[in-house]
């Protein structure tokens, strides 16, 4: 019986068919063995189902979140469907989980190696001079969307950065004094008030608030690819004579004064603490936090690498509330 069977990785590789076969009689209309779901994922990335293998091993994680293998079948699906980004958050969060699998450093390697070429290819509008090469990255939390351009020595007063519900503009004057306009047309909408940036010794760094606590599966809306421009120099193009410039450091100065006068009680006060410790918390902290949390289901959140590195952290809700996973 397909119950009875072992879908070890040899077994589907022998014959992705019959095992995908098996896979679906074994899991039935139920569909709620971790392992499984796994399992047929790897059958779909042998059989070039990607889609379907992003959904199965998506399915993996939520019963069992603990499981790296899972986010490598994510992240290899992910990849293969050439969601680079998205692959690489989930090789990131699998080596989080399991750092002695090389195969996550491996894919991780792949990625950024893609994601620079992609980024060397950008080409400019076809009737424009070619764009200054900027390296560009994203990433995402729960609550906010940050964009990372890698250009070094910028000055704050050849950056202007305007945000709008669903658009980012930038406009700077790069360090060889050529200029770099970016355009960006966004997936969801975010707050504009509540959006800022940083101009660091290395790169400047966007972050957006998101409206909804929503996983964003890419930056750019559909259809709306980043319009990269190369100006030529004239009078009142540059960011300090913009009329779109705002005073963003004292915008970022108001929001954490809002933030230390607010007086916060129960669970808001509590992700209030968790964020500051995971934001001021060390490599190891964040290892930690992440890999307690996600192996108890959100019942555990331990700051000490060293107790959860080296074992499970097992599930442990509060003695007056039971733990079901969905």
């Amino acid at each position: 019986m397909a119950e009875d069977k072992r879908f070890t990785d040899s077994f589907i590789d022998e014959d992705p068919k019959r095992a995908l076969e098996e896979l679906n009689a074994a899991l039935g209309e139920t569909a709620d063995n971790a392992e499984w779901l796994c399992q047929r994922a790897y059958a779909h990335i042998l059989l070039k189902d990607y889609n379907r293998a992003v959904d199965d091993a998506k399915k993996a994680q939520q019963f069992q979140p603990g499981m790296a293998t899972a986010f490598l079948r994510t992240g290899i699906a992910e990849y293969h469907l050439n969601h680079i980004s998205a692959a690489h958050q989930a090789f990131t969060a699998g080596q989080g989980l399991d750092g002695s699998n090389e195969a996550f450093q491996t894919w991780i390697k792949k990625c950024e190696e893609k994601m620079a070429t992609q980024n060397e290819n950008e080409s400019s509008d076809s009737q424009q001079a070619t764009t200054p090469h900027v390296k560009r990255d994203w990433y995402q939390t729960e609550s906010q969307v940050t964009v990372t351009l890698m250009v070094k020595n910028v000055k704050k007063e050849d950056v202007s950065i305007t945000f709008h519900e669903r658009e980012l503009k930038m406009l700077l004057k790069l360090p060889s004094g050529e200029d770099y306009c970016l355009d960006i047309h966004l997936l969801h909408p975010v707050v504009p008030e509540q959006s800022t940036y940083k101009i660091l010794s290395t790169k400047v760094e966007i972050k957006m608030k998101k409206t909804e606590a929503i996983r964003w599966e890419k930056l750019e809306g559909e259809g709306n690819l980043p319009n990269l421009k190369h100006f030529a120099s004239s009078q009142n193009q540059y960011p300090s004579s913009s009329h779109y410039t705002r005073n963003w450091d004292k915008l970022v100065g108001d929001i954490k004064e809002e933030e230390k006068n607010e007086n916060l009680e129960g669970d808001a006060a509590l992700n209030k603490l968790f964020q500051q410790i995971y934001g001021d918390g060390s490599d190891e902290v964040k290892r930690a936090m992440n890999k307690s949390f996600m192996e108890s289901g959100g019942t555990v959140l331990s700051t000490n690498w060293t107790d959860v590195e080296k074992r499970k952290v097992d599930v442990n809700p509060p003695d007056d509330m039971e733990w079901k996973p969905y």
